[in-house]
């Protein structure tokens, strides 16, 4: 059969949705399309069973009480509602002290997390930015050196969405829980993939999102926890005290099921798909990199997720190597952003000059990624790289054995 082009390698952005999902979905927006608070009528009383259902599959899938399952619309809304919603309730100014509380987090975090924070300084909070080493892991012992006697919240991503690496989050957790600190989680990219207890990986807040576990766009969760701690937070939103009075706003059913049925399918299914998302992310690395000299893996190369691959390519100008791989959805070190093109943060975070961060690829591999499909990507990335290197009088020179950054440019 022949090869569907363009083929789909940005996963980490979001995936497609689950025909399972979407068939559990599709009652709830025709037949069973009561108001989840509609406690007097069989049509609120289906849409609230169906609300109930997928609340028991979010809490299983992270080791969780049911109860401490908290839907929103997606990891941005659960981030901001954990980070704001603990700062404001938690804040404490010590004598003399202006700062309302302490707040750590590291700069290679999603914007959702570093955008709330940075909101949170500008109100009067003080935060600390933990710069990763260039494998880019967290370790507990970097947040333990950031801590004060006034921290009030750690924020530390579980995976990170650009390069796939891990941090230390159950051990960061622990040295939280001995501080009396509350630790929040960004599980976005990690939970639906990997195993996740809460309470063996001592997590107080966590947040993901639908679309990221093939469920559909606009609905996620924050987990927060019950007992030992309980934590409180100040809600957000005001209206009808839904969600525990965290999240007032009539539910999203339909999106709650597809949700939830997303869930029971990860939980089923996750084993299964990371052994074989790691073995052909392994074989796209092995191949391109036996194929093309001057590139590198970016990040940590055994403590990552099995889906992601970040790959910068020396000696190559980003934008045409993104038009070059048009055939391939993935992401650039580029973020577009207004009229000018900036390297990546998170790159730039771990140390990677500006010419090679403008010139990486992350490709994300999903549920539905095929050998052909790989196979592709492995050719069409190698011949675009040595395509675009022709016209390099760079290369021609590191080629000749000159070291480039030994060498004085003139300036006119």
């Amino acid at each position: 059969m022949a090869l569907k082009l363009p083929i789909y390698m940005d996963h980490a952005a979001t995936t497609p949705c689950d025909p399972r999902v979407v068939e559990a979905m599709l009652p709830f927006f025709t037949e069973k399309f009561g108001n989840a608070g509609s406690r007097n009528h069989r049509f609120g009383w289906e849409a609230e069973e169906g609300v109930d259902a997928a609340r028991q599959h979010a809490a299983a899938l992270i080791g969780a009480d049911e109860k401490c399952i908290i839907f929103t619309s997606g990891s941005t809304e659960s981030n901001n509602l954990a980070i704001k919603g603990a700062a404001y309730m938690y804040e404490k100014a010590p004598a003399g002290s202006r700062s309302r509380g302490h707040i750590v987090s590291c700069i290679i975090e999603h914007k959702a997390v570093l955008d709330p924070v940075k909101r949170l300084v500008k109100e009067g909070f003080d935060a600390t930015f933990i710069e990763p080493p260039s494998d880019g892991v967290i370790t507990a012992d970097m947040v333990k050196a950031a801590m004060r006697d006034d921290t009030i919240l750690v924020t530390i991503m579980w995976a990170n969405n650009e390069i796939g690496t891990v941090n230390e989050v159950r051990q960061i957790g622990a040295l939280c829980k001995q501080r009396g600190v509350l630790f929040h989680t960004d599980a976005t990219q990690w939970t639906g993939k990997m195993p996740v207890n809460v309470d063996a990986d001592n997590i107080d807040l966590l947040s993901w999102s639908g679309h990221k576990i093939y469920g559909p766009k606009g609905v996620g969760a924050l987990y927060v926890r019950r007992q030992r701690p309980r934590v409180r937070l100040q809600s957000l939103l005001d209206g009808g005290g839904q969600e525990r009075g965290f999240r007032s706003g009539t539910l999203n059913v339909p999106g709650i099921v597809g949700f939830g049925k997303a869930c029971e399918i990860a939980k089923a299914e996750m084993h299964r798909d990371a052994e074989r998302l790691s073995h052909l992310r392994h074989r796209l690395e092995t191949e391109i990199t036996a194929r093309l000299d001057s590139c590198a893996i970016n990040g940590h190369r055994e403590k990552r997720l099995p889906h992601i691959t970040n790959i910068s390519f020396g000696f190559v100008e980003g934008e045409g190597l993104m038009m070059a791989v048009k055939n391939i959805a993935c992401s650039s070190g580029s973020a577009c952003t207004s009229a000018s093109l900036e390297p990546s943060y998170v790159l730039k975070g771990l140390g990677v000059g500006d010419e090679l961060a403008h010139s990486s690829l992350r490709l994300s591999l999903g549920r539905w990624t095929t050998d052909e499909q790989i196979d592709y990507a492995i050719e069409e990335i190698s011949k675009a790289v040595k395509k675009l290197r022709t016209m390099s009088p760079l290369y021609d020179m590191h080629k000749e054995g000159i070291d480039l950054s030994k060498v004085e440019w003139a300036h006119h």
